[in-house]
Order: structure tokens, then sequence, then C-alpha cells
């Protein structure tokens, strides 16, 4: 199979998957299956690429080694903390209740735009496998960036998690950990992770085409789906105590508190 090809059966793939997923959630009512397709598709993407690529062995299982658990853990992540709590998440709740008798279609379209943000999301790896072989210094510093960030990543959610388990803290906001270097380090480490792909491409011209993925998620993040709609839901929920919140701990990059 040519290489040029192998990122439009990753697209098929996933718009098969996340069709499947849409038909549950039309059960189920809860599309918030749709972010942990989003996340678990990814993996197995690039577990495809990690298959059928015929880039060098090391190169295959650098990028699957980065890919996988990242996705794995995340996919788990929200359906345990999301899709199996018991209620639609805010967002997708919120959705629902606009669109109305609209919302089955519009739902559908919001299903296809994520089988499409997963093959986008998956090229990064694909441009790692097209770039020829890597130094094994280099394959092993963006194996090493790629699972901080995942640790990261784990370590804000858990720190977070921790704190809403506890009944005393329920009105106000987390500032335990990780937390009290920014409003969003989950998101921080997120968006880390996808410069271990851009690393893998150091110094040859994949190196611009990956760029597209740390690229991508911050405008995500900062304009989309992520950092204006927390911060939104944040703010009715805890009033002054999140605009203090906002006004002495950085957005996004963990920093030492103001004063």
């Amino acid at each position: 199979m040519p290489a040029w090809s192998l990122p439009l059966v990753v697209y098929g793939g996933a718009v098969v998957l996340l069709t499947a997923l849409y038909l549950l959630q039309l059960w189920t009512r809860d599309a918030g299956i749709v972010d942990a397709g989003w996340s678990g598709g990814i993996g197995l993407a690039v577990l495809f690429y990690g298959v059928a690529s015929d880039a060098s062995l090391v190169s295959r299982l650098a990028v699957m080694a980065i890919a996988v658990p990242w996705s794995a853990r995340l996919a788990w992540y929200l359906i345990t903390d999301r899709v199996l709590h018991g209620e639609e998440d805010a967002r997708y709740a919120s959705l629902r209740e606009g669109w109305g008798d609209a919302a089955p279609r519009k739902f559908f379209l919001v299903f296809q735009m994520n089988a499409a943000l997963v093959a986008a999301f998956s090229l990064p790896a694909w441009f790692v496998l097209q770039a020829g072989d890597r130094p094994p210094w280099l394959l092993a510093a963006g194996v090493a960036l790629g699972w901080l960030a995942m640790a990261g990543e784990s370590l804000a959610d858990a720190q977070l998690k921790r704190w809403r388990a506890d009944a005393a803290n329920r009105g106000k906001t987390c500032r335990a950990g990780l937390w009290r270097y920014s409003r969003h380090p989950n998101y921080f480490f997120e968006w880390l992770h996808w410069w271990a792909y851009v690393l893998l491409c150091a110094g040859t011209w994949w190196m611009l085409t990956a760029l597209g993925g740390p690229a991508l998620m911050l405008l995500f993040l900062y304009r989309v789906t992520g950092i204006p709609y927390t911060e939104r839901q944040a703010l009715k929920s805890r009033g002054d105590d999140y605009r203090e919140y906002q006004r002495t701990t950085s957005p996004f990059v963990p920093w030492p508190p103001r004063g």
C-alpha cells in the first residue's frame, strides 16, 4: 500500500468509528462519547501507521510508544470521568437543548467533524514516518517528551479528580498541585504532547508540517472547545473565587502565581 494512501484509510476508518458512536449516542442520549472516540481513534490510527508503514522499525515503535499510551489513557479517563458519570457533559447537554428537533442531524455533523480531526491529528505521527531514519538519541528524546507530557496531564487530571471528590471543596476553585501554577495544566500538557512529533522530525522538511499538530491544538484550546468554555462555566459556578484565581494564576503555561 503506497504511503500517501494510509491517511485516506485512516479517515475512512475514523468515519466508520465515529458513525458507530453516533448511533450509540442516539440510544444513550450522551454525546460525550465523541471525545473518547476522538482520542481513542488517534491511537488506533497511529497503531495502523505503525503496522502498515514501511518506515524503519525503530521509527514506527517510537511513534506508537508516544501515541498509543497517550490515546488509551485519555480515552479511558474520558469514558470513566464523563461518559459513565451518569449525566451528559454540560457542553453537549446545552447543545442538545438549544438545537431541539435538529439535534440528531447536527450531532451527526459534530461526530463526522471529529472523524476528520482524528485523521488530521494522526498526521504528525505519519509525518515522522516519512522523515526517514532518525538518530537513536532523537527518537529517545521524542519518546521522553511524549511520556513527560502524558505524565503531566495524568497528574493534573488526578489532582483535580481528588479535589472534586471532597465535598468540602464544592463551589471552590482547585489550587492543588499543578493547578496552583496554571488554570489549565491538563490542557498545557496535552499541547506539549504534540511537540514530541515535531522533535522527531527535527532536521527535515517534515518538521514544518508536524508543527501543524501543536498549532491546531492551541487553536482548539484557546478559541474553540477548551479554555473559553471552561472558564465561562467556572465563572458561572464559582464567581468571585474564580475571578481571583484568574487574576493570580497563569492561564496556560505553569508559572508561579502572582501575589
